[in-house]
């Protein structure tokens, strides 16, 4: 591919001019400040950025140290990715700590190889058409650099980047500064609390024979319908999150209860549905949004639509719909599993007690959207099935 190469049609823009800069920074002001949610503010990053210089793409690159590898989670026009710390255009810019300009990607010689094995490339499998590009680093509070944002294709009739774009997009990256320190803090913070839940919950399980994989089904599982239903991803995923702790008050219950091969007695049954008041008691003090949801599940999963399930007796929508969603995914990958006490039930005789389990076992409406899903939740059950290796 040559400098022939046509040039997407892109409409033209008039630079900005400082009532127009004011308007798009007090626009994503708030945004920004409030936002904690790390791909939400990595998005509103490039937007800003996109709209301050007028390019046709930003993409906002984050440096993580541990890995040497440079990531993107939010790139206008293509998927999210990762790269060495030191590849493209990128890893030029932060390891010389200074930004780079390019008025033509097809013409430039400094950094030909770059361009041929990145943008070029691209461009090849795409057909979009990278003319102009710039590369600006950011920093934290400490003055150490943590990314970068990368803007292709001025929209200016000259379709040069400048120097005042060059200051319009560092005012963006420190204005974001703080808050995506914040954000990235708090990632973290969730990230580091997910890989607890989950194995939390699979010390739970494994007292009872179960595997890791049960919590990783059930999650799934709770994820899929909770979308289905009309959650937001937000809530879905925080579902998803706290489902595994569901049985997490097994841990105090007695072995010989828990790995009894035979069915349990009245007594003995009295006894292993205290779990979920022990889990809901481990949980419910926690400020933490994730353990608050988790705490929810761990109490009301074995409640039941028609009111006979327990510990409360709960009837109806006087269940949260977390506990409704769990209880059937719950129960799904029970009865699918071979356990110490039982055979795995095939797939028909599951789908025919669901039916007849329709108000109630379980909410109605959950048992619809679980019907209207099965395919992929029959795709989780196989990408995590009990031969594969517990990661």
């Amino acid at each position: 591919m040559n400098s022939d190469h046509p040039v997407k049609a892109l409409e033209k823009k008039n630079e900005l001019d400082p009532q127009q800069l004011l308007r798009i920074i007090f626009d994503y002001a708030s945004k920004i400040t409030n936002e904690r949610r790390l791909d939400y503010l990595l998005l509103l990053m490039a937007d800003m950025g996109r709209e301050m210089i007028l390019a046709d793409r930003c993409t906002v690159w984050l440096l993580d140290k541990q890995k040497n590898e440079l990531y993107s989670k939010v790139a206008h026009g293509v998927p999210p990715l990762r790269m060495p710390a030191s590849a493209g255009l990128v890893g030029h810019s932060i390891a010389a700590g200074s930004p780079i300009f390019i008025n033509d990607a097809y013409e430039n010689v400094e950094y030909k190889e770059v361009l041929l094995s990145g943008a070029i490339a691209m461009d090849k499998q795409t057909g979009y058409r990278t003319k102009s590009l710039m590369v600006i680093p950011f920093h934290n509070n400490e003055g150490e650099i943590m990314g970068a944002f990368q803007a292709v294709n001025k929209l200016t009739a000259d379709e040069a980047f400048s120097e005042k774009d060059v200051e319009y997009l560092s005012l963006a990256a420190s204005y974001a500064g703080k808050s995506l320190e914040s954000a990235l803090l708090s990632h973290e913070i969730e990230e580091t609390q997910k890989e607890i839940i989950y194995m939390m919950g699979e010390i739970g399980e494994s007292r009872s024979k179960e595997t890791g994989n049960h919590v990783k089904r059930v999650a799934e599982y709770s994820y899929i319908i909770a979308l289905g239903l009309g959650m937001s991803q937000e809530e879905a995923e925080l579902l998803k999150i706290a489902s595994p702790m569901h049985d997490i008050g097994k841990v105090a219950i007695p072995d010989e209860l828990l790995k009894k091969p035979g069915k349990l007695t009245v007594e003995e049954f009295n006894v292993m549905k205290t779990h979920a008041e022990i889990g809901y008691g481990l949980l419910k003090n926690s400020s933490r949004r994730i353990l608050r949801t988790a705490a929810i599940v761990a109490h009301q999963h074995h409640e039941k639509w028609n009111g006979t399930g327990y510990p409360l007796g709960l009837k109806g929508e006087e269940i949260h719909i977390y506990g409704r969603i769990t209880a059937i995914a719950d129960v799904f990958d029970a009865l699918g599993t071979q356990r110490v006490y039982k055979e795995a039930w095939e797939l028909d005789r599951i789908l025919t007690l669901f039916h007849e389990e329709r108000g109630q076992h379980f909410d109605p409406r959950v048992v619809d959207t679980f019907m209207e899903h099965l395919p992929r939740l029959l795709e989780v059950r196989e990408a995590y099935s009990d031969s594969m290796p517990v990661t």
